[in-house]
């Protein structure tokens, strides 16, 4: 398949942050091979006429809980451990395969109308979502998350039902889809494992040669309460059993210390930045300004719905700008450029993506913002609007991979009005019945 888009208004996000005007780009199977002011030569089996819109590379959202769609508003007005143990484990102890595929269906249709199109998501049934990801089309680094609550003693990989679901996902998923899907090992956090689980883990990751996704220090307690029992935080007591000796992103990283930074920067760990989560349980701010300038390289996640309510990654990037500017009170402390950065390139480099510009060569995951809406009129300047003004509910077009699966408000891989059913009439009764 063969796309040609003309009148090409676009965000390159390239090193010298072009917007190109009046432009062409051209795709050819799943990767981009023109991007220029002249019409390509050849013919193509689609064109796009991009008048009144504006393309930008699809988001990577690098920090998602597709399923918990199902919890949106429930159990409000906690802190994150109280939110856990009292809503969230006990609705999720109820899960089936069916009642995941459903959740998770909803969960993408929400992310590709609002312009996602790569994500990383960690959570159990892993292989009912990649199904579902395979299917709606956009790319995922998927990841089981290892829980162990027994004492290190006992630990056994034979007896560690995390530890067989990591073999299993990788051995019935990585690389589906031509590479659509990647398996990343995973530890869910420090404070719902020990010593011996990460030590597995990361031989697992560095076997394979896989990334790596571990919640990290999202709030005081759990980092203060690593460095009582340990004498170190989160990032340097992982460090120390082999955990960040790959490609690996950190999510939350708000109570993290300049010493983390430097480890993160040195080993390449990215941190994932979930402005809207961490707000909404009353986590804190992470300090992603002073990691930025660190050396560390910083994405950005929606986390669950469970913790956000949306899946809207233009709430987050602009959350993210306007609260590091509040913060230091500076109107530069966060700037657009960055916060675009957060949620398309830099994410790409997160995840081991060839995507996240609009560049020759790179996977062709394209969105079109319609400029025509009223919330984004009169435009002054484009970058401005996308990050200040933009709303997911903007989005005419999501590209993925070469393949058009969202178009003008109609999704072209998902049925939403059986997933919606499935929802309604099967998985709200199942889980909170």
């Amino acid at each position: 398949m063969s796309t040609l888009f003309i009148n090409v208004t676009a965000l390159l996000m390239d090193e010298g942050f072009t917007t190109l005007r009046d432009g062409y780009v051209a795709v050819d199977g799943t990767n981009i091979s023109y991007v220029g002011p002249d019409c390509p030569a050849g013919d193509f089996d689609e064109t796009i006429d991009c008048t009144g819109k504006v393309m930008m590379p699809g988001f990577v959202n690098c920090h998602t809980h597709v399923p918990m769609t199902l919890m949106r508003g429930y159990g409000g007005g906690h802190d994150l451990q109280s939110w856990l143990n009292d809503y969230i484990f006990p609705a999720e102890g109820r899960w089936d395969d069916r009642s995941i595929a459903a959740a998770a269906g909803l969960g993408l249709a929400e992310m590709i109308a609002s312009g996602v199109t790569c994500i990383a998501d960690m959570y159990m049934r892993t292989g009912v979502i990649a199904r579902q990801v395979l299917d709606a089309g956009i790319s995922a680094n998927l990841s089981v998350g290892a829980v162990y609550f027994d004492s290190p003693e006992s630990f056994s990989p034979d007896k560690c039902e995390d530890c067989e679901n990591h073999i299993r996902l990788y051995e019935d998923w990585h690389n589906a889809g031509g590479g659509q899907i990647l398996v990343d090992a995973s530890i869910h956090a420090e404070y719902t494992s020990c010593p011996p689980v990460w030590e597995w883990v990361a031989g697992f990751a560095q076997k394979h040669g896989l990334g790596m996704h571990v919640h990290i220090s999202e709030t005081q307690k759990e980092h203060k309460q690593c460095q009582a029992r340990c004498g170190l935080t989160p990032i340097q007591l992982l460090e120390r059993y082999g955990v960040w000796d790959t490609r690996a992103i950190a999510a939350h990283c708000v109570y993290t210390t300049p010493e983390d930074w430097a480890i993160m920067a040195d080993k390449g760990v990215s941190c994932v930045h979930n402005p809207y989560s961490n707000l909404k349980l009353g986590s804190g701010v992470a300090p992603v300004p002073t990691m930025w300038k660190a050396g560390v390289n910083v994405a950005l996640g929606t986390d669950g719905v469970s913790s956000h309510n949306s899946i809207d990654m233009f709430a987050d990037m602009k959350l993210a700008a306007i609260l590091h500017n509040g913060v230091a009170c500076d109107p530069g402390a966060f700037t657009t450029r960055q916060a675009l950065e957060l949620a398309t390139v830099n994410g790409a480099r997160a995840l081991g993506r060839n995507t996240g510009r609009i560049e020759a060569g790179r996977v062709a995951d394209l969105i079109l913002v319609n400029f025509d809406a009223p919330n984004l009129i009169p435009c002054h300047d484009e970058a401005e609007s996308l990050v200040f003004s933009a709303h997911g509910s903007n989005v005419w077009m999501n590209m993925a991979r070469g393949r058009v699966i969202y178009r003008n408000g109609a999704f072209l891989t998902l049925d939403l009005e059986r997933i919606k059913a499935e929802v309604r009439q099967y998985a709200l009764p199942l889980i909170f019945k």
